[in-house]
């Protein structure tokens, strides 16, 4: 189930980015188009990255909330009705935050469409670890960082 997603609202920039994230995807986690997303009313973006990939960039207010380090500590003072966006860089590691979270009653959890590397693809707005505009996105690997056609790609 992708929320708001048709051909003029949010649909992925490449083919073949939308065939990988289609078989790697569970679907656990109801999927949200960036465009739907950013207009989500009171929605937290929750960051499930490394703090290395955060710090390059992340997308403006996210949380940091990261993945291997991630505890339901991190999100007990957000009410369990709040809009929540999770994203990584292409969705994978933040539909398994997002899974525990739902799994923790957490009841309108999204999982980002593409997440980080498609939300600069649609040229939306990134911020570095200073709050400030950046065109920077760590881009994972070489091997995933194909599927970021835009921005500058870092790998430190």
């Amino acid at each position: 189930m992708l929320f708001g997603c048709n051909s003029s609202d949010g649909q992925i920039t490449s083919k073949p980015y939308k065939a990988l994230l289609h078989t790697l995807y569970k679907k656990d986690v109801p999927l949200i188009s960036c465009d739907k997303a950013q207009k989500l009313p009171e929605a937290v973006f929750l960051d499930t990255r490394s703090p290395a990939e955060y710090k390059v960039s992340h997308i403006q207010k996210a949380r940091w909330v990261g993945y291997e380090e991630f505890s339901l500590d991190r999100v007990r003072d957000i009410p369990k009705d709040t809009p929540l966006v999770v994203y990584c860089s292409v969705g994978v590691r933040s539909e398994q935050v997002g899974k525990k979270m739902i799994d923790a009653g957490y009841t309108r959890v999204y999982n980002l469409y593409g997440s980080i590397f498609e939300w600069v693809n649609q040229d939306k707005p990134i911020v570095d670890s200073k709050d400030q505009p950046t065109r920077k996105v760590h881009a994972y690997s070489p091997a995933w960082g194909i599927w970021l056609r835009k921005g500058e790609k870092v790998y430190e």
